[in-house]
Parts: structure tokens; sequence; C-alpha cells
């Protein structure tokens, strides 16, 4: 499988989200200290305290993404190894943050790290259950898992975009999508779902299967992977 990925975006965005990280602290200790030493500056403090809140969720979001190893482009290319020369899979260089190529067709992949349980209820996704601690854990580390359907939705509508008006074409192949679980902790319940979802030690099997299709032709595969360069 070739793999192509934007080192650079992935460096800067990781040390962006580490000096956020450490302006989280500063300003949160700067609240601390307001708080118990300079009463008379309430006001100052629960500003400080607030906007520092804020900062270490923003750090922990760029983290997750960015900087904390394994990455999830780094987990997707572990859960696609093995996968044969005709796959390429594109980190961070298209309009999808990541798009997969190859016989089995054209994938845009999002992976979460969530753990707990995620159903489709109600025409959307939910993170369920864990009492207090996934209560916890949603205010103090773990993302929600926000709207995936309006994400994926977006982005395959921009990789069409591109496609067509890289190759001038109208009749592409179908662009589909996963929802990858990249937490062994995780339950997943897609009755109804539009989306596919898994965890990502299934992805692979999943796309060998897929591959036996012939979703695309070999000469498709070596269109669009020029289009994508």
């Amino acid at each position: 499988m070739n793999i192509i990925k934007n080192e650079k975006k992935i460096k800067r965005n990781g040390l962006i989200g580490q000096w956020i990280s450490i302006a989280a602290l500063i300003i949160l200790g700067t609240g601390m200290y307001l708080t118990f030493s300079k009463p008379e500056f309430f006001t100052y403090s629960l500003l400080a305290l607030v906007t520092g809140f804020t900062f270490t969720q923003i750090g922990m979001y760029m983290g997750n993404r960015w900087g904390r190893s394994p990455r999830p482009d780094e987990q997707l290319d572990a859960g696609l190894k093995g996968l044969t020369s005709e796959f390429s899979i594109y980190h961070y260089t298209t309009p999808a943050s990541h798009l997969l190529v190859g016989p089995a067709g054209i994938w845009v992949l999002l992976p979460y790290r969530q753990s707990g349980k995620v159903a489709y209820i109600k025409s959307r996704w939910k993170l369920m259950g864990g009492g207090f601690l996934q209560s916890y854990m949603s205010i103090f580390g773990q993302e929600g898992i926000g709207r995936p359907e309006f994400e994926m939705a977006s982005e395959i509508s921009a990789v069409e975009k591109l496609l067509k008006k890289k190759l001038n074409q109208t009749d592409l192949p179908a662009i589909q999508g996963a929802l990858i679980f990249t937490n062994d902790k995780i339950e997943i319940e897609s009755n109804g779902a539009p989306e596919t979802a898994m965890q990502i030690n299934k992805l692979k099997g999943f796309i060998r299967q897929k591959a036996k299709e012939k979703t695309l032709s070999s000469f498709k595969i070596i269109e669009i992977t020029e289009a994508l360069k």
C-alpha cells in the first residue's frame, strides 16, 4: 500500500497543540493564583480559569489528532498494512483527511478513538452509556462524537468536486465512507445507519472483501491517483 501524507501539516499542528496546552497551564495557574491571593480580582480569576479550561480542551483536541502517537493516520496505516500496491491512502493531502483509493473503490475514512458504546439512533450517531465515568471523560479528556454524518457528507462532496474538476468527468465512481473506531473498548450499534462503521481491526478484511468486487479498474485507479498528486 502506498502512503501519502502531509508531514509538514502534521508537524505544524502538533507544535500548535503543544503551545496551546502550555498556554492553558499558564492561564490556569494565573487564575488559581488570583483566586487565592487576590480575591478582589475575582472576575479576572474567573475569566482566566474559563479561558484556561477552553485552551485545555483545544490542546487535547489538537494533541489527539496531531501530537499523540499513535495518531489517527498512524492507526489507519497499521490497520491497513498488508494491502497490495494498488491501494493508496492519503492523509491530509486531499479535501478528506483520510482517503483510501484502490480496487475496493474510493473511501473516505473517519477515525474515532472514543470508548464506550456508540449507536445510530433517530438519524444521528450518539456516544452512550458509561455513567459517571463517561460523563467525566466527556468533560476532561474524551471528545464527543459530534455529527459524523455531516462531516462524512462534507468530505465526500469535496472529494467529488475535486475529482470532477481534475478529471473533467461527471460519471465518477461512487465515493463511499466509513467510520473507523480505533479503541478496542468500543461497542457499535449501526443498524439503519447510512455510513459503514467498524472497529479498526476489521477494516483490512472489509476492504479486501470489497476489492474482490473490483469496483475500480487498474486504469481508473491510476487515473484517480494521478489526479490526486
